[in-house]
C-alpha cells in the first residue's frame, strides 16, 4: 500500500511506547509481528450491544473494547449466513468463490488461508470453537481427526473445534480427541484459547487466536445467573440474552488475560458477528430491514471492534468494511508478498483507516447469496434479488435511508446504471470462479465432500448411542432413527 511507510513508522513510534511502560522487551521487539485475536458470535445482530442502547441487554466489556479501539458502525459480514462468512474471513474472497454457497458446505483445499498464510510466516495458530467448514450440517459434534476438511488441513496448529452451534456443557474435539466440558461454551474456548496463547507467549512466538463462539445460535441455553437479569421477558428471550451476556463477560475475561500477560498493547483483537439478527424480543438489529438469511442491512450489518492500543486511537468510523477485509488487512500489517492469496481478492486493507478517515471506500464490498446479491459503494446500496434470472434490482442511499424504505432506482437513475453494470461484472467472475478458473489446475478438484448431516456419515455411527443421551443431540438422533 501507498501508506505503508507511515503505517510501520507508527508501528515504531508504538514500540517505544511499549518499552517506556516498561514491558518485556520481546513485545517491543515483535512490535511489526502484532499477536492476532479474531473472535466471532454466531447469529449476533447489528443492534445487540450495550454501544447501540439495546433496551435489555448489558455488554460492558464489548462497550469498553469500542471505546478503545476502532468501532465500525457499517461492518459486513461476508455472508448472511455463517459458514460462507467464515470462509470469506479465512480467504479474503467472497464466500461463492471459496465452494461455501451456503452453510454446512466445504471451504475448498485449493483455496489459500490466513492461518496458512501466519503459520508459514512463524505465527502459532490456533482455532477455538465453531468450525462449519467440513459439510457436515446439524448442532456442532466434534471434528474427527481423519476429516480432510479439519481445521489443521486449512493451516491451524491447535485446534478445540466442533462442527457447528454449540451451548452448555459441550463435547469438543482437541485435533480429533474428544474432550467433554462443563460450563458456559463462551468461557470454555476463551480459556482454552488463552491457554494456548499464553504458551506461544512463553515461547517468544507470535498468534494467531481464532475465537468462534456458539453465541447466540439457537437452541437457546443459558445459565441461571444469566437469564436473572432477563426476568422479564419470555423464557427462549432470557436464554437468547443470557447466552450474549456470558459472552460479553468471556470478552473481559480475554481483555484482562492479555493486559496481565503484558500483550494487550501489540495484540490486535477483531471481534464482529458472522451475519444478522435472529427473530427474538427485544429486536436484535436496531432498527435495520431483514434478518439472518437476508442481504438487506438486518441480515449483514453486525457489530465490529478492531482494538490494538498500540496503533488504533479510539474512534468510531461510518467507513464501511467487511469480513472479506480482514486478512487483507493482516497481510498488510505483516507485508505478506500477494502469493499468499488465491485472486481475486474481494477485500481490502484497513490499515489506512487505523490513523484516520480515509475518505471514500475505492471498492465496493459484494455479495451473493443464493439467488440474492447486494453491492454496497459507500452510501448507496444495490440489491439484486433473483440474480440467476430474471433479476429484480433495488437502489438505497444508507445515509439517508438507514432501514432501506426508499427505493431509488428510478430517481438515481445514473448511479443505478454504474452499480448493476458493476454488480453483474463482478457476478459474472465469480461464476469463473465457481468452476474453479483460480486455481493452477483451472477446475475445482474432485476432494471436497457434499454437504450432508452428520447423522448420515458412517464414521459417526459408533457415537450415536452414547450421544442419544446427550440433549443437545437427541432430538437430531431420533429425526434420524424415523428416516432410517
Amino acid at each position: 500500500m501507498t501508506n505503508r511507510r507511515d503505517f510501520l513508522k507508527g508501528i515504531g513510534l508504538a514500540s517505544a511506547g511499549l518499552i517506556a511502560r516498561g514491558l518485556p522487551s520481546s513485545a517491543a521487539v515483535s512490535a511489526d509481528r502484532p499477536n492476532i485475536v479474531l473472535i466471532m458470535t454466531d447469529d449476533q445482530g447489528w443492534g445487540q450491544t450495550g454501544y447501540y442502547n439495546h433496551p435489555v441487554l448489558k455488554t460492558p466489556n464489548l462497550d469498553a473494547m469500542a471505546a478503545n479501539g476502532l468501532r465500525f458502525d457499517r461492518f459486513y459480514a461476508g455472508a448472511p449466513v455463517c459458514s460462507p462468512t467464515r470462509a470469506t474471513v479465512l480467504t479474503g474472497r467472497a464466500n461463492d468463490r471459496t465452494g461455501v454457497p451456503s452453510h454446512g458446505h466445504a471451504l475448498r483445499l485449493q483455496e489459500k488461508t490466513l492461518p496458512a498464510a501466519l503459520k508459514a510466516a512463524g505465527y502459532a495458530t490456533g482455532h477455538f470453537g465453531k468450525w462449519h467448514l467440513n459439510a457436515l450440517r446439524g448442532p456442532g459434534v466434534p471434528v474427527l481427526a481423519e476429516d480432510s476438511h479439519n481445521p489443521g488441513a486449512f493451516g491451524f496448529d491447535e485446534w478445540l473445534t466442533v462442527t457447528n452451534f454449540f451451548d452448555m456443557n459441550p463435547i469438543m474435539s482437541r485435533k480429533g480427541k474428544f474432550e467433554e466440558f462443563n460450563g458456559d461454551s463462551s468461557a470454555i474456548i476463551v480459556n482454552e484459547a488463552l491457554k494456548f496463547m499464553t504458551d506461544a507467549n512463553g515461547q517468544d512466538k507470535p498468534f494467531l487466536a481464532v475465537i468462534w463462539d456458539g453465541s447466540p445460535h439457537v437452541p437457546w441455553k443459558a445459565s441461571e445467573e444469566d437469564k436473572r437479569p432477563f426476568k422479564e421477558l419470555g423464557e427462549a428471550s432470557q436464554n437468547h440474552y443470557g447466552e450474549l451476556a456470558a459472552f460479553d463477560r468471556s470478552v473481559g475475561v480475554l481483555r484482562k488475560a492479555l493486559l496481565d500477560l503484558g500483550i494487550a498493547d501489540n495484540t490486535i483483537v477483531w471481534f464482529c458477528s458472522d451475519n444478522g439478527g435472529l427473530g427474538v424480543k427485544p429486536g436484535s438489529v436496531g432498527g435495520l430491514r431483514g434478518l439472518k438469511g437476508s442481504v438487506y442491512e438486518g441480515g449483514l450489518r453486525v457489530p465490529g471492534i478492531i482494538e490494538w492500543p498500540a496503533t488504533i486511537k479510539p474512534r468510531i468510523t461510518e467507513y464501511p468494511a467487511s469480513t472479506m477485509d480482514i486478512f487483507p488487512t493482516i497481510a498488510d500489517i505483516l507485508d505478506l508478498p500477494g502469493s499468499v492469496f488465491v485472486k481475486p481478492v474481494d477485500g481490502i486493507s484497513l490499515t489506512s483507516l487505523f490513523k484516520k478517515n480515509p475518505g471514500k471506500r475505492a471498492k465496493p464490498i459484494p455479495f451473493r447469496f443464493r439467488s440474492k446479491g447486494a453491492l454496497v459503494d459507500n452510501d448507496y446500496k444495490l440489491i439484486a434479488i433473483g440474480h440467476e434470472r430474471n433479476p429484480k434490482y433495488e437502489l438505497y442511499n444508507l445515509k439517508s435511508d438507514k432501514a432501506e424504505a426508499n427505493d431509488l432506482s428510478k430517481t438515481e437513475s445514473e448511479i443505478f446504471d454504474r452499480m448493476k453494470s458493476e454488480f453483474i461484472r463482478w457476478s459474472a467472475s465469480v461464476d469463473d470462479s465457481v468452476k474453479g478458473k483460480d486455481y493452477p489446475a483451472g477446475r475445482v478438484l474432485d476432494n471436497n465432500p457434499e454437504s450432508h448431516f452428520w447423522t448420515g456419515d458412517k464414521r459417526y455411527e459408533p457415537y450415536f448411542k452414547e450421544w442419544s443421551k446427550r440433549p443437545e443431540y437427541k432430538d437430531r438422533l431420533k429425526k434420524h432413527s424415523k428416516q432410517q
